[in-house]
């Protein structure tokens, strides 16, 4: 009597991890198919300068590879131009396939299309880098870092922040980017992934300037939370003829007026101050 309960409860055990399983194995099927879906919602499309293999199932003389030109066109044997920029794969191939038998040179035509390069996908770099220009992203995935590389690096007048702009439904989107995260605080997660049509702005660095009786007057690059004692020291410190009582810094307000401010060695510099460090009375 033992024995035969033992064994019935063995086979139901049984049939409910055979059960679980299955269920396991469908959700697995499922999540494959749902994630499948989502790749294919974000199917990139084509677009100028992507080169193109087009080929037709057993009908190897029309295979043609070729670049899409500017106008997003192909040329393609019978057919002629087709325009296929700004159509996913897919559609292109549907195209082609409907061109083909419309012109009725082919029943049911099979159709394929590898991308061989893809160039349509660009960033634009602008501003104080060594070549502002359009750079192609990589099929890998491209980063701030990389594409500044490709522009040659910011130029020594150049802003450590940069911003990159992006296109969205809601209009333009903005995000500054301090360079100095990435090189000296080994920050990857400011070193942002790239997408087609971002375009990077590298700005002028702020700058001061400070005259009068300093060894090396001029206009200097503004470091973070510089104050006039550092601003003096950069510019060489102060003449035998000078005195770092009384100087002055020349700083334009907000509404564009330019203010005159007494400043001691631990004030602030501000962007586009101008010091005046002043001559000994006696």
């Amino acid at each position: 009597m033992f024995a035969h309960v033992f064994l019935r409860r063995a086979a139901i055990d049984k049939e409910a991890i055979m059960f679980s399983r299955l269920r396991i194995t469908l959700l697995c099927l499922l999540l494959g198919v749902w994630s499948s879906a989502l790749r294919a919602g974000e199917e990139e499309t084509l677009g100028p300068g992507d080169s193109v293999r087009v080929a037709v199932s057993q009908n190897p003389n029309l295979t043609t590879e070729t670049r899409i030109s500017a106008r997003g066109n192909i040329w393609f044997p019978l057919i002629g131009d087709v325009e296929i920029g700004g159509l996913t794969q897919g559609e292109a191939v549907t195209k082609i396939a409907d061109l083909l038998k419309q012109g009725r040179y082919l029943n049911d035509p099979i159709v394929t299309i590898t991308v061989l390069q893809i160039r349509s996908r660009q960033v634009s770099v602008l501003g104080q880098v060594a070549r502002p220009g359009r750079y192609v992203l990589d099929d890998a995935g491209t980063r701030l870092t990389d594409v500044l590389a490709l522009a040659g690096g910011i130029a020594p007048d150049g802003d450590s922040r940069v911003t990159i702009v992006s296109a969205s439904e809601g209009g333009a989107v903005k995000r500054e980017v301090d360079i100095t995260r990435i090189y000296r605080n080994s920050d990857s997660s400011a070193n942002v992934e790239l997408r087609n049509g971002d375009t990077v702005v590298v700005e002028r660095a702020p700058v001061f300037y400070i005259n009068g009786e300093v060894f090396r007057a001029g206009a200097y690059r503004l470091a973070e939370n510089l104050n006039v004692m550092q601003a003096v020291s950069l510019a060489g410190g102060v003449t035998p003829r000078g005195t770092e009582r009384g100087i002055r810094i020349h700083r334009r307000g907000a509404d564009g007026s330019l203010r005159d401010i007494g400043a001691g060695m631990s004030d602030s510099v501000l962007a586009n101050d101008v010091i005046d460090i002043p001559e000994r009375l006696f």
